[in-house]
């Protein structure tokens, strides 16, 4: 029988088809122990909904998505309602899309400061709830409208400058191509709170909704993962794909299905 005991669903994988419960029964029927909800899905369920329903159907929560965007108006505030969302799951990790450039503006220094300066300014509640903050670099691609974190060095960097409470969550979709990467999951260890699968196709027809099934495209995913197991995560490992042309067309159950087969086979 195939080994399925660090599948987690990021629930954004099928989010065109499924509600959240949806989602959740949908783990329980697939046998997948792990889960990954989006804030936007989970405020449609409702939290206390939602944190019961992931518990009577015996799933872990292996982070929630996402916090972040320190660029944009009300980010504190709302970092902070993240918080206390993933504390209330129980969720491994709160993963931190830290945001891009201020809207009309070019000054990328300026972004890099306000997203230090938030994280440090919501870091005392994340530690006062007992959440872990997961930096997750994205693709350079995204660095003017998503993440002013684009390396995982760089994101180690705040972390260190950050503190206890703090680490890295890695997306292969967006670490595969970093020439810097095997040293840098070496120096992560035990700050990696979480690893991410899907693939990157050639070519890639949009670069943020044209995510691959593990092994459809070009990245050595169980290169990447022997590295973080060697650098000491043996947490859940989320498949998160966005498919706007592909995987959100198909049946959802079709989708899982697919996913749980790559698991083993490509993972």
């Amino acid at each position: 029988m195939a080994d399925l005991s660090r599948l987690s669903l990021n629930t954004i994988t099928v989010r065109e088809q499924w509600t959240l419960a949806q989602c959740i029964e949908g783990c329980a029927r697939h046998g997948i122990p792990g889960i990954s909800p989006w804030r936007d899905k989970l405020a449609a369920y409702g939290l206390e909904r939602a944190t019961r329903h992931i518990r009577d159907a015996g799933l872990h929560v292996s982070g929630l998505c996402r916090g972040g965007m320190f660029t944009l108006p009300n980010a504190i505030e709302d970092n902070k309602r993240a918080i206390d969302e993933a504390a209330a799951l129980g969720a491994d990790c709160l993963v931190m899309v830290v945001g891009g450039l201020l809207p009309g503006s070019k000054d990328l220094a300026r972004a890099r400061g306000m997203v230090a300066d938030g994280l440090a300014a919501v870091l005392p509640h994340a530690r006062a709830a007992g959440v872990k903050l997961a930096l997750e670099p994205l693709h350079p691609m995204t660095c003017a409208d998503r993440a002013v974190l684009s390396t995982t060095a760089q994101a180690l960097d705040l972390a260190d400058a950050l503190g206890d409470g703090v680490g890295v969550a890695l997306d292969v979709y967006h670490i595969w191509w970093d020439p810097e990467i095997a040293r840098s999951i070496a120096r992560a260890g035990s700050r990696i709170l979480g690893f991410h699968v899907s693939d990157w196709l050639v070519p890639t027809r949009d670069t943020a909704l044209d995510r691959g099934m593990m092994g459809d495209g070009v990245i050595d995913i169980p290169d990447l993962r022997a590295q973080v197991e060697a650098a000491g995560y043996h947490g859940l490992i989320e498949v998160e794909i966005m498919s706007e042309r592909d995987w959100w067309r198909r049946d959802p159950d079709e989708v899982l299905g697919v996913m749980k087969e790559r698991f083993t086979s490509a993972v």
